[in-house]
């Protein structure tokens, strides 16, 4: 009688092998790709937000009664607007800024030593010399020109995110069609539940995001407008936009426009009051506000999100920790739907019956 043979293992450890392969190259590319595949990934997620927005003004009794189509032009062109505004905001506000780093850095000397009075000790008579010697030594107007030219290279990035989230807007109403015909049977229908999954999740997720985000900054251009804040608008624009990052968004979004309150007034009483209302707002929104609007539409596991936001951030920067959830988000509804990569959908879900049933 034969002895049945054990069963080689080499087929697994191929398809280990191939996966890890896989993920190295998909990295590489990302990272050499960044420059053409970054403005592609913000225009397809900004087509999220214009669709959602498109599909909520079919409730408003008029504006409902219009042809779809007619609709996504308005979102669309109030897309544009917005975004060329921003833009204008941003520029403008840098010649300001670098124009008032002079009195920034004089008022900051001045609490300095104010501060170094009221403690009881005796100012330096040659204070000046002191200063220049250290504080003095971080040189802001070109830490803010290193800044603002960061922010400038963007501009080309933000024109091809337009321009490729309109030809998206044209092109989405026959993508489904042409899925159709180059994935026919059941390979078709499962890309169609996948792309309605992605749709539902990440288009709510980022309709609802951006919703809160403009809540919040409407609420901190209110709190610094209040107090003479300069460039309150850029400020409330800057916290709105940070908010999408998990975590430490909140946190950046607030040190800066503290740090400008500070150098702006040299007073820390003017600027303990500004910091407790920003952080109010921002804890009244990620306690409250945020966790009763979003629920769970993306579900994933916190230490999920922290991993996703460091491994994004360390791909393609600020933008790549913008992205960090939506584009997380996507890869575990593609997994979840996949019978051979549910159990990993299954390990990076907040709720684990979600993906596994891979419905929304």
């Amino acid at each position: 009688m034969t002895t049945p043979q054990p069963r080689t293992q080499t087929p697994r450890l191929q398809t280990i092998v191939h996966a890890i392969l896989l993920v190295v190259m998909v990295g590489y590319l990302l990272v050499i790709g960044q420059s053409l595949l970054l403005p592609i990934f913000v225009a397809v997620i900004s087509v999220y937000v214009l669709v959602s927005a498109s599909n909520s003004l079919g409730n408003i009794p008029v504006i409902g009664q219009l042809p779809a189509w007619a609709r996504r032009s308005i979102v669309l062109l109030a897309f544009v607007l917005a975004v060329v505004a921003l833009t204008g905001v941003v520029i403008s506000t840098g010649g300001q800024l670098l124009a008032e780093i002079p009195t920034y850095q004089a008022n900051l000397e001045q609490l300095a030593e104010r501060l170094i009075a009221t403690a009881g000790f005796e100012v330096p008579e040659d204070w000046s010399g002191v200063w220049e010697a250290t504080i003095g030594q971080i040189n802001l107007q070109s830490v803010a020109t290193t800044a603002l030219g960061s922010l400038g290279s963007l501009a080309g990035v933000i024109f091809l995110v337009v321009i490729y989230a309109m030809f998206l807007m044209g092109e989405r109403g026959g993508f489904a069609h042409k899925v159709a015909i180059a994935l026919p049977g059941e390979g078709g229908v499962q890309a169609q539940s996948i792309i309605s999954d992605i749709n539902t999740r990440i288009g709510d997720y980022l309709a609802v995001k951006t919703l809160i985000n403009v809540i919040l900054a409407s609420i901190s251009y209110v709190v610094m407008w209040a107090f003479g804040v300069d460039f309150a608008l850029f400020w409330a624009i800057f916290i709105g936009l940070l908010n999408y990052i998990p975590y430490v968004g909140s946190l950046i979004g607030v040190v800066f426009p503290v740090a400008l309150t500070l150098a702006q007034f040299g007073s820390l009483q003017t600027t303990a009051f500004v910091l407790a209302l920003l952080a109010g707002a921002q804890l009244w929104v990620g306690n409250f506000l945020e966790p009763k609007m979003i629920g769970k539409r993306v579900n994933l596991s916190p230490f999920v999100v922290l991993v996703s936001l460091t491994l994004w951030t360390s791909l393609w920067g600020v933008a790549g920790s913008i992205l960090a959830i939506p584009l997380t988000s996507i890869l575990a509804i593609i997994l979840g739907h996949v019978p051979a990569t549910r159990p990993i959908a299954v390990f990076l879900a907040d709720d684990p019956d979600q993906p596994a049933r891979g419905t929304p």
